[in-house]
């Protein structure tokens, strides 16, 4: 149907309706898991969030990159619409500082007027945590290499960028999967591991969600549906590969180095 103004009316989808409901179901498996150490439910949840993840991203991949509806009024809508959503997230990790702070600067009687609290051994910052932290920096070397490239229509270099920085981002997962099984304390010790594994368990998750999200981005490079002036899925993976990078360094320095 034709059309006489550069919006996107989206089509009728099941997407959000079936996605809501998977995110309950998601929700439901873990407080199960929890409570009942059966993780079915949850399995249940993570497939069927997996599916329709998956199902929705290709109806958007191919609105933008075969129908033509991203417009360039479209384009500056969803980059508004990126850029206030990490604002959201950076005030959702200020809330985690903020405990870590209110605990650490004035600790209570409760935690032995100590920070870290008696019987806590904190990790050594220059171990694991700074290799992570050049992990991290590494990575966005080789993101803002990659979106360089892209905008030059080098694509060969933007595929090995691209593949490097997916790559660097699961080895961060994997070293912190490793520092997590060797902690010598745990989430319910005290005020210090509740905010230590809340704040760095979250941020893990963010690295899980942008690894995903470049690994979706490697896939559709390989596809050919970006170019050097249409790459806006790229563009928004990138800027949240900063935002990962940036909140991992104020983690480093206060929580690792400062924290201990």
């Amino acid at each position: 149907m034709h059309k006489n103004h550069p919006f996107h009316l989206v089509d009728q989808s099941p997407w959000p309706l079936l996605g809501s409901l998977s995110t309950f179901i998601l929700l439901m498996g873990i407080i199960k898991s929890f409570h009942f150490t059966s993780h079915e439910l949850l399995f249940l949840g993570l497939t069927t969030n997996s599916i329709i993840m998956f199902q929705w991203w290709r109806d958007i991949s191919r609105e933008s990159t075969f129908q033509g509806l991203h417009t360039m009024k479209v384009s500056k809508g969803l980059r508004w619409g990126m850029i206030l959503f990490i604002v959201s997230e950076i005030f959702f990790f200020i809330a985690f500082f903020w405990a870590f702070f209110h605990a650490s600067l004035t600790p209570s009687m409760e935690l032995g007027l100590n920070w870290p609290p008696k019987g806590i051994s904190p990790f050594n910052p220059l171990e694991i945590p700074l290799l992570n932290t050049l992990i991290l920096l590494t990575s966005g070397l080789t993101i803002t290499w990659a979106h360089h490239s892209l905008m030059e229509n080098n694509h060969s270099q933007t595929f090995q960028g691209l593949l490097l920085t997916v790559t660097l981002g699961f080895y961060f997962t994997v070293l912190q999967a490793f520092e997590y099984i060797e902690a010598p304390f745990s989430i319910s010790d005290s005020a210090y591991g509740t905010t230590f594994f809340m704040t760095t368990g979250l941020h893990g998750m963010h690295v899980i969600i942008g690894s995903t999200f470049l690994l979706v981005c490697f896939t559709r490079l390989i596809k050919n549906h970006f170019s050097s002036i249409h790459h806006f899925g790229f563009e928004a993976a990138a800027w949240y590969w900063h935002f990962v990078d940036v909140v991992w360094l104020c983690l480093y320095l206060l929580m690792y180095w400062w924290g201990s």
